[in-house]
């Protein structure tokens, strides 16, 4: 994806360690970073990979020596990064993490001031010619570092955003994968009448339980299982740097992130009427029918976290919601966060009454989904020009924000290519047909072709 380094993606860095990224490139880039951004002070948090602590000490070390500050929150997640930046006035931050990646990667996730993101096209395509051309500030006065206790400022932060004194007892799953989630959870329990029922919640750079990604299907057997034998009300698992949550009803049912969106949704514009919600085009009725039975404004953006970021600040959105478990606040500087989407569930399940597999199968019924689905393809061009021209004549509506979507009333899909290989991505729903929409994507799929 970069045009020096491959390992430049469009929104981060996600390489091998040391083999691509190691200390002395670390320092390059944090010394391109302030430079481009004229930074003075740069927020820098790292998660729990065994490389972590030298990648960012060697970070902070290429930010001094080009001029800038450091605020030093050590091992956190990436939200807690955004929080530091927006909540200090600070220029920039610099998470390393590779998220949900193997062990031996790691990687760097930047933003500018008020948490903005910075991806290929807003500046990382500069970061990384400067780190090439060694075009950095020289004979700056050296910035210092500086260590930044935050935690309690942030669990505030959260508690702020929903009712405390509203919540009832709840049992909840928590699984952060050996990955950072725990460290605020934790704190988060001793403030709500919760218990929080710890799985796999140390961070441990090893990973003795696997990459923390539960999109993996294998990845979510345990937490299903806890949640059973818990009994709890439900359960959330998170990525390793947690800017993705993911979650279990009360019967250990994996619920596709689609509709934690409509319900995420719909719950915000009770509290806020008549704001707009972002959400992605991949599917859309459930959303839609949620956002308007609660009064408020559904906004179409492209799929990825730069483009839902930028829609959100243009409609100055309450909330924004991505199908792949990214959940954007205007109340967190428009930015992604992996735990209020948690607490705005528990405050919805403690106010309604209801189960979530109750509130989730409502849903379900309303608009049956089939969720995304990967097929590797020769000529990913070619096969959507193919079921353009097929099903041209039957759609009622086409549209290409991300993709090819078309709509043909009862049903409509979306198919994706991806940017960085031979895939197609596959999303069908209908309105209230469960076999329509199984045979809708069973004929797509023979269509396609392809493997899984």
């Amino acid at each position: 994806m970069g045009q020096y380094y491959p390992f430049f993606k469009a929104y981060d860095v996600r390489a091998k360690v040391p083999d691509e990224l190691d200390a002395e490139l670390a320092r390059r880039i944090g010394a391109a970073f302030a430079s481009e951004l004229s930074a003075r002070q740069v927020v820098v948090g790292r998660d729990m990979r065994l490389s972590s602590p030298e990648l960012a000490d060697a970070l902070i070390e290429g930010l001094n020596n080009a001029g800038a500050d450091v605020l030093d929150i050590g091992l956190c997640g990436t939200e807690e990064v955004y929080y530091g930046v927006f909540s200090q006035g600070a220029d920039g931050g610099i998470m390393v993490t590779a998220s949900h990646n193997p062990k031996d990667y790691n990687g760097l996730k930047f933003v500018r001031e008020a948490a903005k993101p910075i991806s290929a096209d807003t500046g990382l395509g500069d970061i990384e010619r400067r780190v090439h051309e060694g075009d950095v500030v020289t004979g700056a006065e050296p910035g210092q570092r500086h260590a930044l206790d935050q935690r309690d400022d942030y669990i505030d932060f959260l508690l702020g955003q929903i009712k405390p004194d509203e919540m009832k007892p709840l049992t909840i799953v928590a699984n952060p994968g050996n990955g950072c989630a725990g460290l605020v959870a934790e704190k988060l329990e001793a403030r709500l009448p919760f218990e929080i029922v710890r799985m796999q919640f140390e961070p441990d750079g090893e990973l003795p339980n696997g990459v923390p990604n539960p999109l993996l299907v294998e990845n979510r057997q345990a937490t299903a299982e806890q949640v059973r034998t818990s009994g709890a009300d439900f359960g959330v698992a998170w990525d390793g740097d947690f800017d993705r949550c993911f979650f279990f009803d009360e019967t250990g049912a994996f619920i596709e992130g689609y509709y934690i969106v409509g319900l995420i949704a719909a719950k915000l514009l009770e509290m806020n009427p008549g704001e707009a919600i972002v959400h992605d085009p991949r599917l859309t009725w459930n959303t839609l029918d949620q956002v308007a039975a609660a009064g408020g404004r559904a906004v179409e953006s492209k799929s990825g976290h730069s483009f839902m970021k930028q829609v959100m600040r243009d409609n100055d959105a309450l909330y924004g919601g991505e199908m792949s478990a990214h959940h954007y606040f205007r109340a967190f500087s428009y930015a992604d966060n992996g735990h209020l989407p948690w607490l705005v569930l528990a405050q919805l399940i403690s106010e309604s009454g209801k189960r979530l597999s109750t509130l989730v199968e409502e849903r379900i019924a309303a608009f049956p989904a089939s969720g995304e689905i990967n097929r590797k393809v020769g000529d990913a061009d070619a096969v959507v020009a193919d079921l353009e021209a097929a099903y041209q004549s039957d759609a009622q509506a086409v549209d290409y924000v991300d993709g090819l979507s078309m709509d043909f009333g009862a049903w409509r899909f979306n198919l994706r290519k991806s940017n960085t290989e031979p895939v197609i991505r596959l999303n069908v729903e209908s309105r209230g047909d469960r076999a329509l929409m199984n045979d809708k994507t069973d004929e797509l799929l023979a269509r396609i072709g392809g493997t899984a």
